[in-house]
């Protein structure tokens, strides 16, 4: 009889555990977000899912492998992460030797960079790999909080102002003293999304005089709220696409805006741009002419550098000096602000899978909006 019950007692405790969602962080091979973090850890039900976490993972975010420990996750080698999570979560590509490891039913949910990183995701397609990209979430009220390139963007659109002021030689706010007075910084942003817009508000609050160009009238409005002026243009945009980004445009307007364009670039000391069009070249906005136009100790900071630059001499993940003007081209700048980077991506990731399993790991709806846009199957 006592036999009987403790083989009943094996038998429900494998079922629950059969039930479980392993999920798998991976330290990364650069500086990218962290899935998780021990505050996000707290919110999820320790009866359904565990946390194996790669040793070290978290060094790049200033988390410690004891802080995992102390909230209940398990800090394992890579391996072990790899073999035994039935959901990875990742913010860097697999190398071959991962993919070597990785059973062919785990799920995979981050970053994968779809645009760019093309042999990566056509490898998981192969694999017939359950991946979701969350660069690829559609722009809908419901998939707000899961909006990772929206946080980054907040981060990058504040931390190119910071590079920029670091860079530039002059001062931002106007200054009286005794000796004169100096005049505040004028700042140009080309793109008013959500990078524009923060670099803005952040330009503003440093005392910068700030005026601001975008394809879309729609964002006048925000921009003029964040106390900058916004630059009028012939050929733009009523509206958005239906996925919230501006749209391409025929070159006779962007040849008459990058006529507007090159009048303002050459009077600015500093022009911070973020023009993109995901899955496509970067507009671009400032010719190698308008550069030279520029005053020595001009910054341009292109957040677009990735996908090809919104100016002719940016060199992405380099920092250029082309006749006194510095150029820096980063595309993952808010990646520099890692622990604060990791701590909306893990909130990010947590709304993500939840949503993703609402009928379990085994029943995920690839009917779901949500769920069928970020599948790279699908893309």
């Amino acid at each position: 009889m006592i036999n009987k019950k403790s083989k009943s007692i094996k038998n429900y405790e494998f079922n629950v555990r059969s039930l479980m969602v392993h999920i798998g962080i991976l330290k990364s091979s650069k500086q990218t977000p962290l899935g998780v973090t021990p505050d996000s850890l707290k919110k999820w039900p320790t009866d359904t899912t565990s946390f194996m976490i790669e040793k070290d993972a978290g060094l790049l975010a200033d988390i410690s492998d004891d802080e995992f420990l102390l909230t209940g996750a398990q800090i394992v080698s890579r391996t072990e992460v790899i073999e035994q999570s039935n959901l990875l979560v990742i913010s860097d590509a697999l190398t071959e030797k991962d993919l070597t490891m990785l059973p062919v039913d785990t799920v995979i949910v981050g970053l994968l960079n779809p645009h760019s990183n093309k042999d990566f995701t056509t490898e998981l397609k192969k694999r017939n790999q359950k991946a979701f990209a969350l660069e690829l979430l559609p722009r809908t009220s419901i998939a707000q909080s899961m909006d990772v390139l929206s946080a980054m963007a907040s981060l990058a659109g504040y931390k190119s102002v910071i590079l920029a002021a670091n860079y530039f030689v002059g001062y931002f706010p106007m200054l009286t003293t005794a000796a004169g007075t100096v005049p505040p910084a004028k700042v140009l942003v080309l793109g008013a999304g959500v990078a524009g817009l923060q670099a803005i508000a952040t330009a503003k609050r440093l005392g910068a005089v700030v005026e601001a160009f975008d394809v879309r009238k729609v964002v006048k409005e925000e921009v003029e709220s964040l106390g900058a002026k916004f630059i009028m243009v012939e050929g733009m945009q009523n509206d958005m696409d239906t996925g919230g980004y501006a749209t391409a445009q025929k070159e006779e307007e962007l040849t008459a805006q990058r006529k507007l364009i090159h009048q303002k670039v050459i009077k600015a000391d500093i022009v911070i741009t973020t023009a993109s069009i995901p899955g496509k070249s970067a507009p671009r906005l400032i010719e190698g002419t308008t550069v030279d136009g520029m005053k020595p100790g001009s910054v341009i900071i292109d957040l677009a550098a990735a996908s090809g630059g919104n100016c002719e001499l940016t060199k992405n993940e380099e920092a250029i000096n082309h006749s006194g003007v510095n150029i820096i081209g980063d595309s993952q700048l808010a990646y520099t602000l890692t622990h604060e980077a990791s701590k909306l991506f893990s909130v990010n990731i947590f709304n993500f899978i939840n949503h993703l399993m609402k009928g379990g790991l085994e029943a995920i709806d690839f009917e779901d909006e949500i769920v069928k846009s970020t599948f790279i199957g699908n893309n």
